[in-house]
């Protein structure tokens, strides 16, 4: 993907070292791999300033996968045949950013994409080692492609979700392109002005710098804080800074 003379400024001036992160996007186009992809157009944008900054970065089609419906995060272990998702949790456990990306349809989240959504709280249940949920510590964002109406909507659903489970939201933490409503060009065609868009490039490049930004924290930090969200202290009837209940 070739950056805009703004977006590679921004890069040759950066003085922060993001080297040691990694960045997951999932696409959650319909399409499998090998198929033109709109929404790949806008993770091009946003792998490239990564990359550009030393974030390793990894694309996956969940559609290219066999994933199993449910709520556990191994669904063999409950009555499938099959299933790829726990290789895909491992990858989403080992990065420091996920990018959960979709095309708009009948103004939602592709299906594919609430699919992974269902997928992602099969694991909320999981602790790490400071007794916090898993998803803790990392940092997540969106990116929509549609030519009709619904990008807000999709990146209040999806974001939700993300903070939800556990992600930390950066500011400014969603992108979208959106064409003509009904029927026309979508952000890859010729003619369509979508690589073009100010408004666009300028919102994917805040996004990816604001996640990259918010990870370096987190990460220097060591993560969010272990006081008052620990599960495992909550479970074992610790109440952190408040008094126990006076039963009477």
């Amino acid at each position: 993907m070739t950056l805009t003379e703004k977006q590679r400024d921004l890069c040759t001036r950066s003085r922060w070292d993001f080297s040691d992160l990694s960045a997951l996007f999932l696409n959650c186009t319909l399409k499998r791999t090998g198929e033109l992809s709109h929404t790949q157009g806008l993770i091009d944008i946003s792998t490239a300033i990564m990359q550009a900054n030393g974030v390793a970065t990894e694309i996956i089609r969940p559609v290219d996968h066999d994933l199993a419906y449910g709520v556990w995060p191994d669904m063999t272990e409950h009555g499938w045949n099959h299933d790829d998702w726990p290789g895909i949790l491992d990858k989403v456990m080992a990065a420091d950013i996920l990018v959960l990306t979709s095309p708009i349809w009948l103004g939602e989240k592709s299906s594919v994409c609430t699919h992974v959504v269902e997928r992602l709280y099969a694991a909320s249940h999981l602790l790490n080692d400071a007794g916090q949920y898993a998803y803790y510590g990392r940092v997540a964002g969106c990116l929509i492609t549609g030519n009709e109406d619904g990008a807000k909507h999709c990146a209040m659903n999806i974001l939700y979700s993300l903070q939800h489970l556990g992600y930390t939201i950066p500011p400014q933490a969603d992108a979208a392109w959106l064409g003509e409503a009904g029927p026309g060009p979508s952000y890859l065609d010729e003619g369509s002005g979508g690589p073009a868009n100010d408004f666009t490039n300028r919102n994917t490049t805040f996004m990816t710098w604001n996640l990259m930004h918010l990870a370096r924290m987190l990460k220097a930090a060591g993560g969010i804080p272990a006081h008052g969200n620990q599960r495992s202290d909550w479970d074992a009837g610790c109440r952190f800074d408040f008094p126990n209940p006076d039963y009477r």
